[in-house]
C-alpha cells in the first residue's frame, strides 16, 4: 500500500487557492491512503484558554467543508480528524473517508492542558481505547497526537494485530514526537505514519516538526520538509506481521509481561 503523509499549513481553508494547490499535489502523488494532520482546517480553537460556543460551531462547520474537500480527492481512502459535538463541548474524532463514505475510528482520549493547547477546555475525552479498522485490506489503528506519547496504547494496537498506526498531529517544534514515533513502531511491530500542522496563522501557537514514517522495526523511512510537504511510502503488511514475532514484540504477546506486572 502507498501511504502519503504531509505537513500542512496552519489555518488551511477548504476550497481556497492554497487548498487547490495542496489537492493537486496530493492527487499527483497518487497514494492509496492519505493521512492528514490533526483537525487540519481553520483556526486552532484550543489556542484560547476560554471556551466559546460560537467558535466551536465555526470549527465544526469548516471541518464539515473540509471533509467534503477531502472526499473530492481522487483517492481510495483518507484518514483525518474532525471536531464533533459532545455534551456541550467538542470531541476530536478520527475518521476514514472512502469515497463519499465517512467511517468513525476513534475519539481522542488524552487531552493536553497548557498554553496554546487548552484541549481540556474545548474537548471532552473519548471512551475506550483505540480500536482497529480494516482500511483497504490493512489493519489500521489511530493515535491522535499526544496519544503517541503513551507506548502502552501503541503496544496494545500492535498486539491486537495493527499493521499500520497513523498519527494525525498538531505539535510545536522541537518536540519528542520523532522519538515517540520510533518507540511506537518498536513496541507495536507496526508501521507508524504521522502528519503535522506547521506555521502560524493569527493568534495561534507556532506549529512545527515534520511528518514522518517509521518501519515496524523502528527504522526511519522518510520525513516531510518545507520543500517536500507530502511524502509517499510503501508499506508491506507482511513485514509488520513478521516483526510481531521478533524482539521485543514477542515478549509482550506471550502474556508473561502482563503476568509479571500483575
Amino acid at each position: 500500500m502507498r501511504v502519503a503523509f504531509v505537513q500542512w499549513p496552519d489555518g488551511l481553508i477548504p476550497h481556497s487557492p492554497e487548498w487547490q494547490q495542496i489537492a493537486r499535489a496530493v492527487e499527483d502523488a497518487g497514494p492509496d491512503l492519505l493521512v492528514t494532520n490533526q483537525l487540519p482546517f481553520g483556526s486552532w480553537v484550543a489556542g484560547s484558554p476560554r471556551y466559546d460556543e460560537k467558535t466551536a460551531a465555526e470549527t465544526i462547520d469548516i471541518h464539515d467543508e473540509g471533509i467534503k474537500a477531502l472526499s473530492d480527492l481522487d483517492l481510495p481512502a483518507v484518514i483525518t480528524s474532525r471536531p464533533v459535538w459532545s455534551d456541550g463541548l467538542l470531541a476530536n474524532e478520527s475518521v476514514v473517508l472512502e469515497g463519499r463514505r465517512v467511517r468513525y475510528l476513534h475519539r481522542k482520549l488524552v487531552l493536553p492542558d497548557q498554553e496554546g493547547w487548552r484541549e481540556r477546555t474545548w474537548f471532552r475525552p473519548g471512551r475506550g481505547g483505540p480500536l482497529l479498522a480494516d482500511v483497504l485490506g490493512i489493519r489500521v489503528g489511530v493515535l491522535l497526537c499526544t496519544e503517541l506519547m503513551f507506548n502502552e496504547m501503541a503496544r496494545h494496537l500492535g498486539g491486537d494485530g495493527a499493521e499500520l498506526i497513523v498519527v494525525p498531529r498538531a505539535t510545536d517544534a522541537p518536540s519528542p514526537c520523532m522519538t515517540a514515533g520510533a518507540m511506537a513502531a518498536i513496541v507495536s511491530g507496526s508501521y507508524v505514519v504521522s502528519s503535522n500542522r506547521v506555521g502560524r496563522a493569527g493568534n495561534n501557537p507556532e506549529f512545527g516538526g515534520p511528518g514522518f514514517a517509521f518501519a515496524p522495526d523502528g527504522a526511519l523511512m522518510a520525513t516531510t520538509s518545507a520543500d517536500e510537504n507530502i511524502v509517499v511510502v510503501e508499506i508491506d503488511a507482511r513485514a509488520a506481521r513478521r516483526q510481531k514475532c521478533r524482539y521485543p514484540c514477542y515478549l509482550a504477546e506471550d502474556g508473561k509481561l502482563e503476568a509479571a506486572l500483575g
